[in-house]
């Protein structure tokens, strides 16, 4: 399905939260669900474990109302800020974090997390841990040099982005700039860890379709080294699944663990 890039305003009028995690992570029913869930909640959990990757602050880039892929970060970060272009994402996310009766049920992926790292917690223990990391949900623009203009946030020890640059981006151009700007806000030395699909010319939230930006794994590769970045892990996945292209044509899956060089 062909469609014209997607504006920040339309997505600004156009894009509904709620729509988004009815459509992708409903137990039982969402399309990201199992295949992708678990690919990313694997490679993390892995990179936060046996990889090593820990400090002080993460920075989560384009969180939306997602907490799936922070549910690992908690246990090694004693910060975590979450950022999104959208005020309505934000609200969405504020509902889980404040326990609003009529925030998102994200129970199904907690207990895969608790799973992943032996039931050492309850899914309500893992949740409250996630909570009290989460400091801050500032605004964030990756089209900006300073994404979290006006706001000048120090250096973090890991950056974090999944399911996002795809959207803003039109291009890999456009990509590697924002991977540039990415990093003023790691520490040297620090990670860059970035989750999507690769190939996804749209993906639809309720009756709306946003565009998505096509790329092959040797252009995205060379973007993270023209940006200056010493790639430590790179993962793809054919998608399994493909009963559901209508919705979303992505084909591939990948995780990118990326180093600032000191």
């Amino acid at each position: 399905m062909a469609i014209t890039i997607t504006s920040q305003q339309t997505y600004i009028d156009e894009f509904s939260p709620r729509d988004y995690l009815q459509t992708y992570y409903v137990p039982g029913g969402g399309l990201l669900v199992g295949e992708w869930t678990d690919f990313a909640q694997r490679n993390l959990h892995d990179t936060f474990t046996k990889g090593g990757v820990r400090g002080e602050t993460l920075l989560d880039f384009g969180t939306g109302a997602s907490i799936y892929h922070l549910l690992s970060a908690c246990e090694v970060f004693d910060k975590i800020i979450v950022s999104d272009l959208l005020e309505k994402s934000r609200t969405e996310f504020q509902k889980w974090l404040k326990k609003d009766p009529d925030a998102f049920d994200w129970t199904h992926i907690i207990e895969f997390a608790c799973k992943l790292e032996g039931n050492r917690e309850t899914c309500e223990e893992k949740a409250e841990k996630l909570r009290s990391k989460v400091t801050e949900y500032l605004k964030c623009d990756a089209l900006k040099k300073n994404p979290y203009d006006p706001v000048v946030v120090p250096p973090a020890d890991c950056l974090l982005s999944c399911l996002c640059l795809e959207t803003p981006c039109k291009d890999i151009k456009t990509y590697c700039n924002v991977l540039k700007n990415f990093k003023d806000l790691i520490k040297p030395g620090g990670h860059l860890l970035i989750l999507s699909g690769l190939n996804a010319t749209f993906y639809s939230v309720g009756q709306k379709y946003f565009s998505g930006m096509t790329t092959r794994k040797e252009e995205l590769e060379m973007a993270f080294k023209e940006a200056g970045y010493q790639i430590v892990n790179a993962v793809y996945t054919p998608r399994a699944d493909k009963s559901r292209m209508d919705v979303c044509d992505f084909d591939t899956k990948y995780f990118i663990h990326a180093l600032k060089p000191k």
